[in-house]
């Protein structure tokens, strides 16, 4: 069963940049579409950024640039010229039964990871 570790979330001013990392274990990283998505207090868990096995790629918007690198079981997430609006607990999620109409929709990925805060403050 393959689990998701997140890190790199904490506090940044805006305007700044981040960037969060999600590495996986006990499962071939590189069978697997990897998304990432966030959830604000109160509101529901919303789409971020997606990377299939081959590297087709979608975000949100052009500030959010995902990447994988298969040898390290790794994929980022680039956060650039963040705004408040980005706080949000970031999720890591893994599917291996995606298609380029579903890799927005969260109830597709099989796995996910615990989440890392991020904060930005104004």
């Amino acid at each position: 069963q393959l689990q998701l570790v997140e890190s790199g979330g904490g506090l940044v001013q805006a305007g700044g940049s981040l960037r969060l990392s999600c590495v996986a274990s006990g499962g071939t990283f590189s069978n697997y579409a990897v998304g990432w998505f966030r959830q604000a207090p109160g509101k529901e868990r919303e789409f971020v950024a997606t990377i299939t096995r081959l590297s087709y790629t979608e975000s949100k918007a052009d500030r959010f640039t995902i990447s994988r690198d298969n040898a390290k079981n790794t994929a980022y997430l680039e956060i650039n010229r963040v705004e408040p609006e980005d706080t949000a607990i970031y999720y890591c999620a893994a599917g291996v039964r995606l298609a380029r109409t579903t890799i927005r929709i969260s109830s597709e990925y099989d796995y996910w990871g615990m989440g890392t805060q991020v904060t930005v403050s104004s």
